[in-house]
């Protein structure tokens, strides 16, 4: 238990000193002021802007930001899709994959075009080396970067600034942060272990002289801005899992911070940009007491065990069904909260077979999003519960809200309303669709209250940009291709649509002067309410489920049955 306890506690250290340092160079990168890598960048930068004819200096409003990201994104979808439709006679296919069917194919593209990378196919037996590397680890870096760019303007339009360049912010977000740490990162990896080859499938005879296929590939690149840009889409089937993708304590230290340093800096990137690091630190925090309650809650469930196992056996025993003895309980309980925290969706154990406890604070994360949210968008939501609270506290008090000395006025509380709901929406109704028809459309294979938790679980996780899943369902058919599709596409652009109007709304809004009832957002009372804020609209909305899932559950298991 001690030691356990031990690797947990290391790692949210290393979390904590490292963002300041992170939260500083991306604010650098963003605001265009020096840097130590201007000297090899710059002159690729320029390249890029004149190939694609971009000025730099260009600001974008708010809909010519969102067409810059959809029309994009558009594009980018369409190229993928033809590539691995392709893949049959393109290079790197040494086990001679040809396409998948197009609904798997639709799918697998719009998810990893919005950084769900939601996966019903195993990378080994389904995609050549150049479709997983040219194709979704192309995406891999678009997908994160254009999280980055909404995350960035977002934070400009709230702090008065204009909200910038779409493609300049996504050329920087690429080059200057996802590319050189991934590099870094890759080689990291690869010293670790982790292969790195355009080989084939290797074919070896075991000892007791059957015939053994060990797939391999490049896989230390991928697996570096998979965690890093919070994809989560594996190579192999298990994922993270795997001992090629993480063979190791060391490589699942690294993977786990690559995990969460985003999303953490871009709170203290805030911070800079406000020139208000007291309330960055204020809602850092928040946040990571939120995220240690719940790693708290899983490891402690993990730790304890099976009830009524224990109870046969007599023994008292963690959970160790559906993980890597390498890992063992307390980094598996770790690693599912951070990668539901932060929107990544890898696992390096089975989801699926965690205690209830864990169940609930996956799916929790999941509902929030904001613990750490996802690349970018995460820290957008989190200001928009921000914009929530002043607007309620203001109501109490009898004053018009304000938030940096702007008003908040009908046009953002609608917006921020539109975040919000969003989510439960393509939810709740897609859930209770599925679980009206269980053998013809679920294909649900625990009955009762976890059955119930596979169902939500895997459209809260479409909805989320997650991609992560409990697996125990058959969804790799055409309701589950599609269904989740809608989820997706509707969990990642409508938000975003309405975080980049809400913002230039923001930007575009006078500054009231600050007089002696203002109220003032970096105080240790207004983040303790926007804590109690976030927490009660997130439970209130998805209470039901909670209640009818994992709690429901851990009672069963509690009572014995």
């Amino acid at each position: 238990m001690g030691q356990g306890l031990l690797q947990i506690g290391l790692t949210l250290c290393i979390v904590i000193a490292i963002t300041p340092l992170l939260g500083k160079y991306i604010a650098r990168v963003f605001l265009e002021e020096r840097t130590l890598l201007d000297p090899i960048i710059n002159p690729i930068e320029r390249s890029i802007y004149v190939l694609v004819g971009v000025r730099r200096k260009e600001d974008m409003t708010g809909w010519q930001y969102i067409r810059a990201v959809l029309y994009s994104n558009l594009i980018m979808g369409i190229l993928v899709y033809s590539l691995i439709y392709f893949q049959r006679i393109l290079p790197w296919n040494p086990n001679g994959f040809g396409a998948p069917t197009w609904d798997i194919l639709l799918h697998t593209t719009i998810s990893f075009l919005t950084n769900t990378d939601q996966q019903h196919y195993s990378g080994e037996t389904t995609l050549s080396y150049f479709s997983q590397v040219a194709a979704l680890g192309f995406l891999m870096f678009t997908s994160a970067a254009t999280g980055l760019a909404v995350g960035i303007a977002f934070i400009r339009g709230l702090t008065g600034r204009r909200l910038g360049n779409f493609y300049v912010d996504l050329t920087r977000g690429i080059m200057r942060i996802l590319l050189p740490i991934s590099i870094v990162g890759a080689i990291a990896l690869l010293l670790l272990g982790v292969p790195q080859t355009l080989y084939g499938t290797l074919t070896v005879e075991t000892l007791e002289g059957g015939t053994q296929y060990i797939a391999r590939g490049p896989v230390a690149s991928f697996e570096m801005i998979k965690m890093l840009g919070e994809n989560g889409g594996g190579f192999f089937g298990v994922n993270s899992a795997h001992p090629f993708e993480n063979p190791n304590a060391a490589s699942n230290l690294i993977e786990t911070i690559a995990m969460i340093s985003i999303p953490a800096a871009l709170i203290y990137t805030y911070g800079i940009f406000a020139n208000n690091i007291k309330q960055a630190w204020l809602l850092f925090w928040m946040v990571f007491i939120i995220f240690v309650v719940l790693v708290w809650v899983t490891a402690i469930g993990e730790l304890q065990g099976n009830p009524i196992i224990n109870n046969n056996l007599g023994l008292e025993q963690p959970n160790l069904e559906g993980k890597e003895v390498r890992f063992g309980w307390a980094q598996t309980a770790l690693w599912a909260v951070t990668t539901t925290a932060t929107m990544c969706g890898a696992v390096n154990g089975m989801h699926d077979s965690l205690m209830p406890q864990g169940t609930f604070s996956t799916l929790f994360n999941l509902f929030l999003q904001i613990i750490w949210g996802g690349q970018g968008t995460g820290t957008a939501y989190l200001f928009i519960y921000l914009i929530l609270t002043v607007f309620l506290t203001g109501l109490m008090v009898g004053r018009t809200p304000e938030f940096f000395g702007r008003k908040i006025e009908k046009r953002e509380i609608v917006l921020a309303s539109v975040v919000l709901l969003i989510h439960p929406i393509v939810v709740l109704i897609p859930s209770a669709i599925a679980l009206a028809y269980p053998i013809s459309l679920s294909g649900i294979s625990n009955p009762g209250f976890h059955g119930l938790s596979q169902v939500v679980y895997e459209y809260a996780s479409a909805a989320a940009n997650n991609g992560s899943g409990l697996e125990g369902l058959k969804d790799n058919s055409l309701w589950w291709n599609l269904s989740t599709l809608i989820s997706i596409l509707a969990g990642r652009y409508i938000p975003i649509i309405a975080i980049l109007l809400l913002a230039d709304s923001m930007s575009g809004k006078p500054k009231v002067p600050e007089t002696p009832g203002t109220l003032r957002t970096d105080s240790l009372m207004f983040t303790s309410v926007t804590a109690g804020v976030t927490l009660v609209l997130g439970i209130l909305t998805f209470f039901p489920v909670l209640a009818l899932g994992p709690i429901a559950e851990g009672f069963r298991l509690a009572a014995g049955n």
